[in-house]
């Protein structure tokens, strides 16, 4: 956690004095309660599985589509934390599928329900075909388990958002905000809960996952400098989630609190923290062919070949937010925690809408992106798409 911290220009973790003082109420919730985590093994999926794992659930069933990722996620607990009395088990199940429901309905018996699950890059917007598997991922299944949870009569759902929910430019943050709005809907009949949060370092497929990667196999170390951006630990994400799925009123986003704590970073500045972490000394270049070629000499020298660029690509947005001006928070229940307080505020025929033309487009098997982004500015009219024709895929 040390080193993580350092590495995004941090001393102190942020939710240490917000936990502490809710310990014993925490503690006492968890371990007389049944938890089901859907995306458990994902990187803030197995965060908040091992926040829960640790304060003794009585019930800890965790579904993932990945198979391996829920295998490490097992050894990772049993390693940190051994075992429970209560009933702990992973499911490799899609929640978007048949199996699931059949799971679903032979148990069901849950008290809070947390959807970590998601497709979480900006770049799935790159093509129609991913970017409808999106919808269906942040948006569908997430009504689909939520209905499944007040069926069941669970007490509390909650599911993660994103800061890019927060004046969305790209078809990912859209999606979330799209997706609170169908979960304000679902508010009328259970309580729920859900955080915006920002980057968590070193996740599962982030820039900074990738450094690792790259000095695994010998690369450069590619970023942009132009880019800054609020980063949490994986750790920190966990406990944001639980503390927002226990502690959150019926309708609640829960953030982190910018602070002198939480500031915003660059990855390139990351970067060269990261690489002299490692021993080793940056060397800036000029183009990619520079960099690969300086990879096959520099690492004896104690050195790294390293390629910083300004960003072109699709749905970056210059800055970072967790609410907007029209949003209503509280900042004075916890110390490091905002939250936004919302009614159930929904169009009704506006998301019947959206689920009729995605059920149209699916029908005629048939779509464009643009489909897709007209129907998504129906949904948000001040929607501030910014398309690029560029992505991550076309960079090295």
């Amino acid at each position: 956690m040390t080193s993580i911290l350092r590495l995004i220009g941090r001393e102190k973790e942020l939710f240490s004095n917000d936990i502490t003082n809710h310990e014993s109420q925490l503690a006492e919730i968890v371990s007389t309660s049944r938890f089901l985590v859907l995306g458990g093994a994902g990187s803030i999926g197995q965060a908040v599985t091992k926040e829960i794992f640790k304060r003794n659930p009585a019930k800890l069933h965790v579904v993932d589509i990945s198979e391996n990722n829920l295998v490490e996620l097992v050894r990772d607990i049993r390693s940190s934390f051994g075992y429970i009395p209560g009933d702990f088990r992973t499911f490799a199940l899609d929640i978007g599928s048949l199996e699931y429901d059949v799971f679903f309905k032979a148990d069901g018996g849950y008290d809070y329900i947390l959807n970590l699950s998601a497709l979480k890059h900006v770049r799935s917007e790159k093509d129609p075909y991913t970017l409808m598997r999106m919808v269906d991922v942040n948006v569908f299944n997430t009504d689909k388990t939520l209905q499944q949870a007040i069926d069941a009569g669970a007490k509390k759902y909650f599911c993660v958002s994103t800061d890019k929910a927060a004046n969305p430019v790209n078809m990912m943050g859209a999606s979330k905000r799209i997706m609170e709005m169908f979960l304000m809907r679902r508010s009328l009949q259970m309580d729920i809960s859900t955080a915006r949060f920002a980057n968590v370092a070193f996740s599962d497929g982030s820039l900074l996952h990738g450094f690792n990667q790259r000095l695994e196999k010998r690369q450069p170390i590619v970023a942009p400098n132009d880019v800054r951006r609020y980063f949490v630990t994986p750790k920190e994400s966990g406990e944001l989630c639980l503390m927002s799925c226990i502690f959150g009123d019926n309708r609640d986003i829960f953030f982190p609190k910018l602070s002198e704590e939480l500031h915003l970073i660059s990855f390139a500045d990351i970067a060269v923290k990261y690489l002299k972490a490692k021993g080793f000394e940056p060397v800036l270049c000029s183009d990619e062919d520079e960099a690969r070629e300086l990879a096959k000499t520099l690492p004896e020298q104690g050195k790294w070949p390293c390629l910083f660029t300004s960003s072109d690509t699709t749905g970056e947005k210059d800055f970072e937010e967790f609410f907007t001006d029209q949003e209503t928070l509280d900042m004075e229940r916890f110390e490091n925690l905002g939250i936004i307080k919302n009614e159930a505020d929904f169009d009704e025929q506006l998301l019947a809408e959206f689920e009729d033309r995605i059920a149209a487009m699916k029908q005629d098997l048939a779509w464009s992106k643009q489909d897709l982004v007209d129907l998504f500015y129906r949904m948000i009219p001040d929607f501030g798409h910014k398309e690029t024709g560029k992505y991550l895929d076309s960079k090295m």
